[in-house]
């Protein structure tokens, strides 16, 4: 019988040689450096995830769903915030609009991807929508407030220093009210459940030694990842944009995914989306607020935001349109199969539609590039989040607590 805590053992395994190559320098081409690093920053993400389903016996649920989102995604955050650091370092490169492709992908990929999935899986097992408890209003809540200021930075066109005092501001006002909440008991399975069965001291030194363990590969790794993929992509012919927006975020988020997706399979989709929720929370404040941060670091001055021409601003648009639709079908507290799929078609025509454009018509469909298309989408994403409302007029009741105080009147 195979022991509880054998895949931790394993993604230990597994994370170790792109440590070692990282430690001694060994010279490997480039698929081949970002392979292995890749590897490497995929099992310390799960090594991550059984750590915090671990610190969940000690913190109330809330707090450690929130503190699971964020570490969970550090793997996110390292290629991220690398590639914002090369761009203050060297401001006449491509580094920017890669750190503004990984962000904006890691974001649609939650909502358009991870939370389709959670939603189709149950709806399969169940032929049921997927309900959220209302102690998830408080993520949807915050998740409109940084929505709705997200919507300022295309227009003023810029992602300066003071966008990321509100970010970061934000979530850290989220955390302490998460953090009031009374603990609860927490349904934890796997390694996950193994760690916490352990004694207190024993498990806390544990959580401790794979924390530092998995921190560790991820910092090591987060460079040979990046200039791995984007010499790969150079090298290959393949857009490194596109390998930076979508195969990077595929990697670092898998875990977090593959989590969600066992929970759904287990009929408790609520838990699975909701955790999923915090993790597009995290992104959209923790995430974005970083950015401007490490770029003035690396930079040296708060005198000039982030480089960022009309594509970029176009991508944070587009971002922001789909969370402002997610926010507005998740103010009912449930996502339903139609609403999913709503969801995914979206995602999928928002990501194929750029590439029909320029192979299929010239590059040009009635005087849009396949570049602005996502301007079409954003477009898209607002008449579908209005026609909801119009719908269901007291949909936001929830979210914002004057509609429900003058709906009670």
């Amino acid at each position: 019988m195979r022991k509880p805590y054998f895949p931790i053992v394993l993604a230990a395994l597994a994370a170790l040689p792109g440590i070692v190559v990282a430690l001694a320098h060994i010279e490997l081409s480039y698929p081949m450096t970002a392979l292995a690093a890749g590897i490497s920053i995929l099992a310390s993400a799960f090594i991550l995830v059984w750590a915090c389903d671990a610190a969940q016996a000690d913190v109330s649920q809330s707090l450690a769903l929130a503190v699971v989102a964020v570490v969970a995604v550090l793997p996110e955050y390292a290629v991220d915030m690398y590639f914002t650091w090369q761009a203050g370092r060297f401001p006449d490169s491509d580094y920017a609009q890669y750190a503004i492709a990984n962000m904006t992908g890691a974001n649609r990929l939650i909502i358009g991807v991870a939370w389709v999935v959670v939603v189709v899986i149950f709806w399969v097992k169940t032929r049921r929508a997927v309900e959220l408890g209302r102690d998830r209003l408080l993520e949807i809540q915050f998740l409109a407030m940084a929505t709705v200021y997200a919507f300022l930075i295309p227009i003023k066109g810029s992602l300066a220093w003071y966008d990321g005092v509100v970010f970061i501001g934000l979530y850290i006002w989220y955390i302490v009210i998460a953090a009031r909440r009374p603990q609860v008991e927490v349904m934890i399975e796997g390694p996950g459940a193994y760690l916490a069965d352990l004694p207190r001291v024993p498990r806390r030194v544990w959580t401790i030694l794979l924390f530092l363990f998995a921190a560790a590969a991820i910092l090591l790794n987060a460079e040979r990842f990046c200039e791995g993929l984007v010499c790969t992509g150079k090298a290959c012919g393949i857009s490194e944009f596109l390998l930076v927006q979508w195969l990077a975020p595929l990697a670092s988020e898998a875990p977090e995914f593959v989590v969600a997706i066992m929970f759904a399979l287990r009929a408790r989709a609520g838990l699975a989306l909701g955790s999923l929720v915090s993790a597009k929370l995290n992104q959209w404040t923790l995430l974005v607020g970083a950015i401007p941060w490490v770029f003035a670091v690396a930079a040296g001055t708060l005198a000039y935001p982030l480089p960022m021409g009309n594509f970029q601003m176009n991508e944070i648009l587009l971002t922001a349109a789909q969370s402002l639709l997610a926010v507005v079908m998740l103010a009912t507290l449930r996502l339903s199969i139609s609403e999913g799929m709503l969801l995914f078609g979206l995602f999928v025509g928002q990501l194929v539609a750029p590439g029909i454009v320029d192979a299929y018509f010239g590059g040009d469909v009635m005087g849009l590039q396949g570049k602005q298309m996502h301007v079409i989408f954003a477009l898209l994403y607002f008449v579908a989040a209005l026609t909801l409302i119009v719908d269901h007029p007291h949909r936001l009741a929830h979210v914002v607590p004057w509609l429900q105080k003058g709906r009670e009147r």
